[in-house]
Parts: structure tokens; sequence; C-alpha cells
């Protein structure tokens, strides 16, 4: 009988897990509490758009980490293809400049697919036995705040997901939204008024630094 299992939505609890990875077991989210995660899967070790992402990811690790955000790959294969790939990736791969890369953060081995099953990586329209393209991105309280899909045959634009990050944590901290397009330091949106007595005083005196295009959409400068 196929094994399905419902993809965990954002606003959950991500399903906790063990697991063997490159740098040793992981027990998530216990190891990683406090922490931004960006947990992603990929189809499978030695493959050239999978390479292109782990090489994208290591480079950009400093930012993430910046940001209190820990990466955690993961594909359906063992430790030591995970760890022979990596090396593969150092010794010999310069793609775009980036040559030389140390991948130091932690790859999962889900020979059993379990990880995989339980966060809706496995997707039998385009495979049984590997993964798909899947992004989470979890808060410190290890809840769902992101989630990204894509096929095996594209790969990710990681400075989307760094972006996506930054739009997060600046929601969360100033309770503002950011529009289509958003990059740090441009205009935020503010949260439109619940009342009509707000929404008239909101046109009436838009306030030191704000842009009101009309009662329910409020610009500002974005906060530092």
């Amino acid at each position: 009988m196929e094994q399905t299992t419902r993809i965990p939505l954002i606003g959950e609890k991500a399903p906790s897990f063990t697991a063997e990875t490159t740098q040793g077991m992981v027990n998530f989210p216990e190891d990683y509490a406090g922490k931004w995660v960006v947990f992603f899967s990929h189809p499978a070790d030695f493959t050239p758009v999978c390479t292109t992402e782990f090489m994208t990811f290591a480079s950009m690790q400093p930012e993430f980490e910046k940001l209190n955000c820990k990466l955690l790959g993961l594909s359906i294969d063992s430790t030591y293809s995970h760890i022979a790939w990596l090396r593969t990736i150092k010794e010999k791969i310069c793609y775009k400049d980036m040559k030389g890369l140390e991948v130091d953060f932690p790859v999962i081995s889900d020979l059993t697919m379990e990880v995989s099953r339980a966060f809706g990586m496995l997707q039998p329209g385009a495979s049984n036995t590997q993964a798909v393209r899947a992004v989470f991105i979890m808060d410190p309280e290890a809840v769902v705040r992101a989630i990204l899909f894509y096929p095996m045959s594209n790969g990710r634009n990681m400075d989307e997901v760094l972006r996506l990050l930054k739009a997060m944590q600046l929601s969360d901290q100033h309770k503002v939204a950011t529009p289509a397009n958003w990059q740090p330091g441009d205009d935020v949106i503010v949260p439109p008024p619940g009342s009509c007595g707000s929404a008239k005083e909101r046109t009436a005196s838009p306030g030191e630094g704000t842009t009101v295009l009309d009662w329910f959409m409020t610009l500002k400068k974005c906060p530092k």
C-alpha cells in the first residue's frame, strides 16, 4: 500500500525527528531551539542541479547565520554517498567562481524515507524514491512559516529563500507586511485599520513617514 503523509502546513509545528547526518546525529527541533531553520530536500547526490544548489547554499551560509538561521539538507542517500559527493564538490567542482567550497551544514541520510514522508517531500507523481526540491522555513519555535516546492528539473532561487527569511523576521519584529517584490530597505505595508473610525483617522492624519494610498493601503519607510 502506498504510504502518504499530509504536508505540515504553515502555522503548524514541524514534525520532530532524529536522523543521521554528515555532521552526526540530529534531533529536531531540540538541536535547533531558538534558531530559524531552512530545511531543504534534494533528489539525489552526484546530480548537477543539486550540486549547484548545495554550492550556492554553502556560499551563502554566513548570510543565513547572521540571521540566526541554520541550514539543514536531506536526500534519500547514505551518509557515505553524501560525504563522497561533498568531498567531490570541494575538490573538483568550480561553478560561477565558487571553488573549494566546504559544505559543513548537516545533510540528512534518509534511507528509510521517514523524514521525507513526514514533510511530504516524496511525491509519487515525480518519484517514489527521490525527494522533490522542497524548502521548509521554521521559526525559533519550530513552527512552519513558509513552504516552497520546486520540480526536480529546476534549481531553487536561494536569494529568494534569504529574502523571504528577512521579510518574515522584519514582519515579526515590527508588525508590518511586505509588498510584492519587496527587497530589504524598501517601503513596508502598515496593517489596515480595523474600524471605520480608525480608517477615517488614517486618511485624515497619515503620520510622519507614511504614504496613504487609500484607507486600507498605507506604506511607510522600512524600519531599521
